[in-house]
C-alpha cells in the first residue's frame, strides 16, 4: 500500500501522517509512507485544502486530521 500525505509539512501534516504511520502498523499493513509537498502536485491531484491523504492515488481525506480509529477504517477499506 502506497500512503501519501500531501501538505507542505504543517503541524497537521506531520499529525496526519504520524496517525496513517499507527493505523497502519496496527493492522500489520505493508505500506510505503510518502510525503508530497510540491504545491503544484498537490493541486495537480485536486486537493484544494490540506493536510490530504492519498491511499494508493486516492484522496481518502483532506483538510482533517481523522482519529487514528477513523484511519485505520479508510486503509482497511483501501485494502477491498
Amino acid at each position: 500500500m502506497r500512503i501519501e500525505v500531501l501538505g507542505t509539512g504543517c503541524a497537521k501534516c506531520h499529525k496526519l501522517e504520524e496517525t496513517a504511520k499507527a493505523a497502519a502498523e496496527k493492522l500489520k499493513i505493508n505500506y510505503e509512507m510518502h510525503h508530497i509537498r510540491d504545491i503544484n502536485e498537490i493541486v495537480k491531484r485536486g486537493v484544494m485544502v490540506t493536510p490530504a491523504l492519498a491511499v494508493d492515488g486516492n484522496i481518502v481525506v483532506a483538510g482533517r486530521v481523522p482519529s487514528e480509529a477513523e484511519m485505520a477504517t479508510m486503509l482497511a477499506s483501501a485494502l477491498g
